[in-house]
């Protein structure tokens, strides 16, 4: 008998979370660039939390070095697309668009970051201090990034 060659749902949701981080990470770039007012144009979220991950644990070589820490926000930003992605994995079995699943699960993951993780480990303080058109930007990000995920998840081959 041949091995199932279908890949892993948990890898391939991952897989998705990880490839719709690139239009999140697009959407981010150009809202802060055209959207926001220069006084709220400052390091977006995953910049400011790679910079404070690497100073909570002492890489002053990451976090005092710009071009290091903007390579280090890419990774960490991708990775973590790509881990959250993995949650899509149980919703590819429930009815409906997996573009609204995505969405849904782009609102769970904004939500539970930005309203708890990231201010629980001290990464980031929580969005509710944060100016109101960056939340939008962010929100709009994390419904782009569930979209494409639950699209991309699904995807038939």
């Amino acid at each position: 008998m041949l091995p199932d060659m279908r890949l892993n749902p948990y890898l391939k949701s991952a897989a998705a979370g990880c490839a719709a981080t690139l239009p999140m990470s697009a959407w981010m770039l150009a809202a802060q660039h055209w959207l926001l007012p220069r006084r709220e144009r400052y390091p977006l979220p995953p910049e400011q939390i790679t910079e404070h991950a690497a100073e909570a644990v002492g890489l002053d070589a990451v976090a005092g070095n710009e071009p290091v820490l903007k390579v280090a926000t890419v990774v960490n930003h991708f990775a973590y697309g790509a881990a959250a992605g993995a949650l899509y994995a149980p919703l590819r079995s429930l009815p409906g668009s997996p573009l609204v699943k995505g969405m849904g699960l782009g609102l769970f993951v904004w939500s539970g970051s930005y309203l708890g993780l990231l201010p629980a480990t001290g990464l980031l303080s929580p969005a509710t201090e944060h100016p109101a058109r960056r939340n939008a930007l962010m929100i709009v990000a994390h419904l782009i990034w569930g979209g494409c995920t639950g699209v991309l998840a699904e995807r038939k081959g």
